[in-house]
């Protein structure tokens, strides 16, 4: 049986398998996270986080699903450096919404790929994960202001989780397919 053919890459292509890795590597990220708060006794802050790597698992293999829709070679790459040790709960937010913003930044680049190149299925796609982006940056830095003016009292933190669900907005009916199906 003869395998067929694959699209050939074009930039778009190549900042998609990029991504890829920098959704996986966000998602080993998260859990390094959660285990620390976990280390430190703090639930709902471990409990977040935990879903935050979820949740980047399933953008991973959403990007996954659409280059396999559209014909392209997929390789599931391994994760980069992962930080695990922290001196304070502040540290971790802050790494946190960095690595936010910079997903932000990379989805912009796979935006302006895909329009450079009249890709406008591509485009579209990216569309979602901008969206994605405004929401994930504006939670993770609400919880950053909420770390400060907890001012170390952990619990303030952990009540505010607890109450109001920071991240916990169900599932997205909207979001791309997901290979293997969203966790």
């Amino acid at each position: 049986m003869a395998l067929t053919k694959k699209q050939p890459r074009s930039k778009f292509y190549e900042l998609l398998q990029a991504q890829i890795h920098n959704e996986f590597n966000a998602s080993q990220q998260y859990i390094a996270l959660a285990v620390w708060f976990d280390a430190e006794d703090l639930p709902q802050l471990a409990k977040h986080f935990y879903k935050q790597s979820v949740e980047e698992r399933n953008h991973a293999m959403a990007l996954v699903q659409y280059m396999l829709d559209t014909d392209h070679h997929v390789e599931i790459p391994g994760t980069g450096d992962v930080r695990n040790d922290f001196s304070d709960v502040r540290e971790l937010i802050e790494l946190a919404l960095q690595q936010e913003k910079d997903v932000a930044t990379d989805i912009q680049q796979l935006a302006k790929a895909a329009r450079a190149e009249e890709d406008y299925i591509g485009e579209q796609f990216t569309q979602w994960f901008l969206k994605e982006q405004v929401e994930e940056i504006s939670q993770m830095s609400t919880l950053l202001n909420i770390v400060k003016r907890a001012d170390g009292n952990l619990f303030e933190v952990e009540n505010h989780l607890h109450r109001e669900s920071v991240g916990d907005g169900g599932a997205d009916s909207s979001m791309p397919p997901v290979a293997g199906g969203a966790l």
